[in-house]
């Protein structure tokens, strides 16, 4: 069983619980005064004025300890009511109420994620060699060559032949283009703002990020001065991507209502790099890809 107890209740039981001890010990005080009609007091009030050892010991016949089990087990079930309090201590989130700037989140839509191309299966082994058993053939003896007589006279010169140096080798081909990573607009695993990691389904995951997007732009967005004297009001769209390692670029402004609406819009966009905000990147196929947002931000005067 759920127990939820808020943070009020908890602040008035602890009251109840201390002014209910304070009224048991007066009480108790009280009964052990009165213990045999205050006889005790005349008793030794007489002890007391001689002022002997015997009178260390106030009202020998009060025995107090016989209380001590009842005390006890009031102390248990205090803690324990203490405890349940404790452990039901629920905080509840606080309600964002919109205002006029506000983001216009718009409904998804369902779309089924892009399949990838499936890597082509290995070729088959090649077959393994055939031995071929060659037949003996009769090697035929090569004639030697003849003798040329290369002696040189000492009075005979000598030139050296003339050696042409090869031409020089081509210059190697130029590098191939540097392929561009693929930028995708719907994954498998959406990029999900800070903060959602612990919601349990996809779609949990997917509403609690847009409600911290929605949050952060309202907190940092600031109405231009110049659209406010001039009395303009409208959607403005930016499109950012993030990257794979969490972070924001690229952020462009698609539609533009003028008055500096679109760059006021694309600046609270780049103030999530400037805040140490990541993202959790988006994957498709067990690996984190590039992924586009277009982000409508509207501007309405009160």
């Amino acid at each position: 069983m759920a127990i939820e107890v808020s943070g009020t209740l908890v602040l008035y039981s602890l009251f109840a619980f201390t002014l209910l001890t304070v009224g048991i010990v007066f009480v108790a005080r009280y009964l052990m005064s009165k213990l045999n009609g205050g006889s005790l007091n005349e008793k030794y009030s007489k002890q007391a004025a001689t002022g002997t050892s015997s009178n260390r010991a106030k009202f020998a016949e009060a025995d107090v300890f016989k209380m001590s089990s009842s005390f006890f087990n009031y102390g248990l079930v205090v803690a324990l009511g203490i405890t349940v309090l404790a452990l039901g201590l629920t905080e509840y989130a606080e309600k964002v109420a919109g205002g006029d700037n506000f983001v216009m989140i718009e409904e998804d839509i369902e779309m089924e994620p892009p399949r990838t191309a499936e890597p082509p299966p290995p070729p088959p082994p090649p077959p393994p060699p055939v031995i071929q058993e060659v037949p003996d053939e009769t090697v035929m003896e090569e004639d030697e060559p003849d003798f040329v007589d290369q002696s040189v006279e000492a009075d005979e010169v000598v030139v050296a032949p003339i050696v042409k140096a090869p031409p020089p080798p081509p210059p190697p081909p130029p590098p191939p283009p540097k392929e561009e990573e693929e930028i995708f607009m719907v994954v498998e695993d959406m990029p999900l703002f800070p903060g959602c990691d612990t919601e349990k389904t996809k779609e949990d995951k997917k509403k609690c990020s847009d409600r911290k997007v929605f949050e952060f732009v309202f907190k940092n967005l600031k109405y231009p001065v110049i659209a406010r004297e001039n009395g303009i009001e409208g959607t403005s769209v930016v499109q950012f991507v993030v990257d794979k390692d969490g972070t924001v670029k690229d952020v462009s402004v698609l539609k533009e209502i003028g008055g500096g609406c679109g760059e006021e819009a694309s600046r609270v966009v780049n103030t999530m790099n400037e805040s140490g905000i990541k993202w959790t990147p988006g994957r498709q196929r067990g690996r984190p890809v590039k992924v586009q947002f277009r982000l409508p931000v509207r501007f309405k005067l009160q």
